[in-house]
């Protein structure tokens, strides 16, 4: 099963500082049937003006995965650590009980980025900052449990895959879990399934997948994706 919900569907926020976008319900933004999709608990679509900041702030037992799209951000923990990292590259955030962080936008130019929250498993102790650069390729694992491939180690039975498609291109995932979570960075492309579930995807668009497996992702235009394959909970939407 395959089903796709659009921007357009999504929370939104404009600030004036901040112009965001929700997959799941998240600060003002609450909709009971969008809490989380298995051990995805967000998926925030962001954009920091030049020289706004989240000021520090604790996070529940998560790990907090930013993908930076364009310009460059510092992240600062209350332990009095700091670490800066620009556009093509991902940061992982080990979150821990009673330190507090912060996010700047360092900058010349708006900070876009992506941010993902994967429940964390309590038994499981990671380094407490983990930074990607993510290399050309048009299909690159991003994190996984174990690091494979040299990607960030969550504290989950999670894989998230980065695909980058040229129009006409197409790529076959196979998945580890019954759910998987589709994000379209920007672009269009379809997603078929093996039993013969499709869905179309546009700019900002998302699509739940279950019992999926594998996957297929074709690019009409080019194409960017988050694939989010979640094998560690089998918990529904809400």
């Amino acid at each position: 099963m395959i089903t796709c919900r659009t921007a357009q569907q999504c929370g939104q926020a404009d600030f004036g500082w901040l112009q965001a976008r929700y997959t799941f319900s998240f600060g003002h933004y609450f909709d009971p049937a969008f809490l989380h999709y298995a051990s995805l608990r967000a998926l925030n679509q962001e954009v920091l003006a030049v020289g706004a900041a989240f000021q520090p702030r604790t996070y529940p037992p998560v790990d907090v995965l930013n993908i930076i799209l364009r310009g460059e951000a510092e992240y600062r923990d209350s332990n009095g650590h700091a670490v800066r990292v620009a556009a093509g590259a991902a940061l992982m955030l080990a979150a821990r009980p009673g330190v507090s962080y912060s996010e700047h936008n360092v900058g010349a130019v708006p900070l876009t980025r992506l941010q993902l929250w994967l429940d964390a498993c309590p038994t499981r102790d990671n380094p407490a900052v983990q930074s990607l650069t993510l290399p050309a390729a048009a299909h690159v694992l991003l994190a996984s449990p174990q690091g494979e491939q040299g990607s960030l180690q969550l504290r989950q039975q999670a894989w998230v895959h980065q695909v980058t498609l040229a129009a006409g291109e197409s790529l076959t995932v196979p998945l580890n879990g019954r759910r998987a979570y589709l994000q379209s960075v920007y672009g269009q492309g379809e997603i078929d399934g093996p039993q013969g579930a499709r869905g179309r995807l546009a700019c900002g668009d998302g699509a739940f997948v279950y019992d999926e497996q594998p996957l297929t992702l074709r690019a009409a235009a080019p194409l960017r994706a988050l694939l989010i394959d979640l094998a560690g909970d089998d918990r529904s939407t809400s």
